[in-house]
């Protein structure tokens, strides 16, 4: 196994399954720690801030500090914040987005916003959806944190954010930036964070359809941990294969 200066790792099937820790995952961090290994956990997650994701990987014993969070909310604020010229912006989301967003100096903004920026939002309203789409319509740069279709639940799967933003994007026929994995633009952001190259960093996941898709096209190394989503068998069969696969992290040594 070649050696590595940065870890991005996933969270959901990676870190933690049905909200209880995966115990080769949370010892495999302990060990980068030790080793003074740089990591940063990359998340879909639109509607949860940085801080609140520490904290639950802080509850499972998982070594973590605000810093070594990258939700597709802060990266999407980044991409928008190297493009913004006025800096005002219609949101769609949740706390974590719009904290996001007003990090990054931008104004929240409903009539002629610059962007037009869509999240997880289980209060969606028509009114919401009408005003991004007269936004877009009017120029406005569209943006979506992520393209996920469905969102895994204890009731089972329901609308996720990709399904929300298609709703903007079937109306005004305008498609999305998307920032969040399976595209790059949130792993390149992470790498850049890490301050290393992208063939000196490696990402981990469970979900090969986002999680390792999003390593290959940014160009990265991946490892496919059999804890998840995908299983090892069927990720064997892609036509573009991780660079490793493991049933757990146990197996992989620093």
């Amino acid at each position: 196994m070649k050696t590595y200066s940065g870890y991005l790792l996933d969270l959901d099937g990676t870190m933690y399954r049905g909200g209880k820790p995966i115990p080769e995952a949370v010892e495999f961090v302990k060990k980068l720690r030790k080793n003074n290994l740089p990591y940063l956990f990359v998340t879909n997650n639109s509607s949860a801030a940085p801080e609140d994701v520490a904290a639950r990987l802080q509850r499972m014993d998982v070594p973590c500090q605000e810093q070594d969070i990258l939700t597709t909310s802060m990266a999407a604020a980044q991409y928008m914040n190297t493009r913004a010229q006025e800096k005002t912006v219609f949101v769609i989301g949740e706390s974590g987005l719009v904290k996001a967003v007003q990090e990054a100096g931008f104004t929240i903004e409903n009539t002629n916003p610059e962007f037009v920026i869509i999240g997880l939002d289980r209060q969606v309203t028509y009114e919401k959806l009408a005003a991004a789409c007269l936004a877009v319509r009017n120029g406005a740069s569209f943006i979506s944190t992520n393209a996920d279709k469905a969102l895994p639940t204890d009731k089972g799967f329901m609308p996720g954010n990709g399904a929300v933003t298609a709703v903007v994007s079937v109306s005004t026929g305008v498609n999305p930036v998307f920032i969040g994995k399976p595209e790059p633009i949130m792993i390149q952001e992470a790498v850049k964070r890490l301050g290393i190259k992208a063939e000196e960093a490696v990402l981990i996941g469970d979900n090969y359809d986002t999680d390792i898709l999003a390593g290959i096209r940014a160009g990265l190394d991946t490892v496919h941990v059999d804890t998840g989503v995908t299983s090892k068998d069927d990720v064997l069969i892609k036509e573009k294969l991780p660079t490793y696969t493991l049933s757990s992290l146990a197996e992989w040594g620093l």
